[in-house]
């Protein structure tokens, strides 16, 4: 399975950006999809994934409201919307893979990555 993020950029406080996530390599329906990013100095966290709850989506509470996950089975490529984005927001972004429908947002459960795709959010 291939991921290939993109869509980062330099975006004002409270500004929106939209990711994708080209995935190839595979069955889409059977895959997790996960977004993930690392800020500097800090642990990676996973922010949001589709058909990863039993098949729902998830949302970590720091993006709840604000980041909308969804997917498009035709082009095989999950899009993170990211509206009212926050300094706090800037990180290295990347999406991932499961084979588990129940992966969460759990990194470990993910076995395969994209490279990832900056996003900078700066007044």
């Amino acid at each position: 399975v291939q991921l290939q993020a993109s869509g980062g950029g330099l975006v004002k406080i409270g500004g929106s950006l939209t990711l994708s996530c080209q995935v190839s390599g595979s069955t889409f329906d059977e895959h997790a999809i996960g977004w993930f990013r690392q800020a500097p100095g800090k642990e990676r966290e996973g922010i949001a994934c589709i058909n990863c709850n039993d098949g729902k989506p998830d949302y970590d509470n720091s993006v709840k409201g604000r980041f909308t996950i969804s997917r498009d089975t035709v082009k095989k490529t999950v899009y993170l919307q990211m509206d009212n984005l926050k300094s706090e927001d800037t990180a290295i972004y990347y999406c991932a893979a499961s084979w588990s429908n129940s992966a969460w947002l759990v990194g470990s459960l993910y076995e395969f990555w994209g490279q990832g795709t900056q996003v900078t959010v700066s007044s």
